[in-house]
C-alpha cells in the first residue's frame, strides 16, 4: 500500500502550521524543510477508504450524506469553513470568501460542491435544493458594474439571490492548505516527500509593527525625554531594560513600529549623533509555514520512468490523454525523481523550480519552451482537470469536520470545458 503524499485536516502537519501561525515574527527567515507523508490513521484516510469500497457501498455512502435533517446557520458554517482552511492563505489578487449572501438569517441544510459554477451547474444546484454553493473558482472575480440578465455571470448572481442560495469560493486558500488541492494532486505521483514551492507566512502577527529599532541610552542623556518622544509617534510600541556596556550602566530601548512610523523614528534619532550611530534597525518577518503554501516540490522515494509517471497521473486524474513536452535530452524512458506541481495554471509558481518534471493544468507556450530548454519535461492536463478530483476528498473531510450536520453533495454536471477529440 502506498503512503499518502498529501497532508490531511487531522494530521500533525496541519496542527503544526496552525501553531506556527500563532507565533510571533522572526527577524531572519528560516529555511524550509521537507515533509515525509506516511500512512495516516484510519480517520485521516477518508478519501482512500471511499476509493476502495464497492460501488454498491458507495451508493449507500452517498445516501448517508443526503440523510441529514439538521442545518447550520450560514455565519456559523462560514466560520467553520475558515477554520478548516483559512482564507488568509489565499493570494492577495484572489477574490475568496462569501461572494453572494441572501438576506439573513440564512440556514444551510445542503452544501453543494463544484469546481466551476456555470449556468448548467447552477441549474443542478437549484434542482438539488442547495442552500450554499462552494465553487472552488470564484464566479465573481472582476468587479461588476451592474446586475442584469445580459451576461452569464450576472445571471448567476440573480438566480442565486432569487432562490436564496449563497455562494462561497475558497480558490487559492485551498491551493495553499496542507490538506488542499496541491497535496491531493501529489497523491497521484507515488510515495514521496513534499514541501511547498512558495511557503505561506503565518497570518497572525501578535507583535506590532514591521520593523524593530534598538539603541542604548546612557545616563548623561535624558532617558525620559527619549522615551516620551518615541512613544508620541503613532504605531510605535516601546520596551526598555537595563544593560551594561563597557562597565557603564545604560538603558536599552527596543521599539516596534510600522513602516510609516519608521521614518519619524529615524528622523528623531538622527538629531543625536551618539544615539543614531549605534542604532540597529531590524526588518520583522512573519514565520514561514512548513506545510502551507503554493505548489509542491515532490521527491519520489524511488525514481520511475517518465512513461510510468504519465500512467500514474492519468490514472489519478481519470484522464485518457495528457499533453507532454519532453525536456531537451529526455526520452519517455528518462528517470523522474523530482516533480514540481501546481494545480490549475502553474507558470508563475513553477518558474525557477529545479525538477525533472513540471505537472500542471496549463502553461504558456514560452514558459514551456523555457522549461524544456533546461531539460525539464512538462505535463499539462487542462486547467480544472488538476483540481476537480479534489472535491471528492473535500466532501469526505468536510463531512467529518462538520460532524455530518449538513448534507454535502458533489456536482454531477461540472466538467472541464476542453475535450480531446
Amino acid at each position: 500500500m502506498e503512503r499518502s503524499t498529501s497532508a490531511c485536516l487531522f494530521c500533525p502537519a496541519h496542527f503544526h502550521d496552525a501553531a506556527r501561525s500563532r507565533a510571533g515574527p522572526e527577524v531572519t527567515r528560516k529555511s524550509v524543510s521537507s515533509d515525509r507523508y506516511s500512512v495516516l490513521p484510519d480517520f485521516c484516510m477518508l478519501s482512500s477508504r471511499v476509493h476502495l469500497v464497492p460501488k454498491t457501498v458507495r451508493l449507500v455512502h452517498s445516501l448517508i450524506y443526503n440523510s441529514s435533517s439538521s442545518f447550520m446557520d450560514l455565519k456559523a458554517l462560514l466560520s467553520s469553513l475558515n477554520d478548516f482552511a483559512s482564507l488568509s492563505f489565499a493570494e492577495s489578487w484572489d477574490n475568496v470568501g462569501l461572494l453572494v449572501e441572501p438576506s439573513p438569517p440564512h440556514n444551510v441544510n445542503t452544501l453543494f460542491l463544484t469546481n466551476d459554477l456555470t449556468e448548467k451547474v447552477m441549474e443542478e444546484a437549484l434542482q438539488k435544493k442547495a442552500d450554499l454553493i462552494l465553487s472552488y473558482h470564484p464566479p465573481i472575480f472582476r468587479p461588476m458594474k451592474r446586475i442584469t440578465w445580459k451576461t452569464w455571470k450576472e445571471r448567476l448572481v440573480i438566480r442565486a439571490l432569487e432562490n436564496r442560495v449563497a455562494i462561497y469560493s475558497p480558490h487559492t486558500a485551498y491551493d495553499a492548505a496542507p490538506h488542499g488541492v496541491n497535496c491531493w494532486l501529489a497523491k497521484g505521483l507515488g510515495v514521496c516527500t513534499s514541501r511547498p514551492i512558495h511557503p505561506s507566512k503565518a497570518p497572525d502577527y501578535p507583535t506590532a509593527g514591521t520593523h524593530r529599532v534598538e539603541f542604548n541610552v546612557n545616563h548623561t542623556q535624558d532617558l525620559d525625554e527619549v522615551i516620551s518622544t518615541v512613544k508620541g509617534i503613532s504605531d510605535v510600541s516601546v520596551t526598555s531594560f537595563s544593560t551594561r556596556v563597557d562597565d557603564e550602566e545604560q538603558t536599552r530601548i527596543s521599539l516596534n513600529c510600522s513602516r510609516q512610523a519608521l521614518m519619524q523614528v529615524v528622523a528623531f534619532l538622527s538629531r543625536n549623533r551618539q544615539l543614531y550611530q549605534k542604532t540597529e534597525i531590524l526588518s520583522l518577518e512573519k514565520p514561514l509555514l512548513l506545510h502551507t503554501g503554493m505548489g509542491r516540490l515532490c521527491t519520489l522515494d524511488e525514481s520511475v520512468s517518465l512513461t510510468t509517471m504519465i500512467d500514474r497521473i492519468k490514472a489519478h486524474l481519470k484522464l485518457s490523454h495528457v499533453r507532454l513536452a519532453l525536456g531537451v535530452g529526455r526520452t519517455l524512458e528518462s528517470q523522474v525523481k523530482t516533480v514540481a506541481l501546481c494545480a490549475g495554471s502553474g507558470s508563475s509558481v513553477l518558474q525557477g523550480s529545479e525538477a525533472d518534471l513540471y505537472l500542471t493544468g496549463e502553461m504558456s507556450h514560452h514558459d514551456i519552451l523555457d522549461a524544456a530548454s533546461q531539460g525539464i519535461s512538462v505535463i499539462l492536463c487542462e486547467h480544472s482537470n488538476t483540481e476537480r478530483g479534489f472535491l471528492s476528498d473535500l466532501r469526505d473531510m468536510l463531512v467529518a469536520y462538520l460532524e455530518n450536520k449538513i448534507n454535502i453533495i458533489l456536482s454531477e454536471t461540472d466538467r472541464d470545458p476542453l475535450h480531446v477529440l
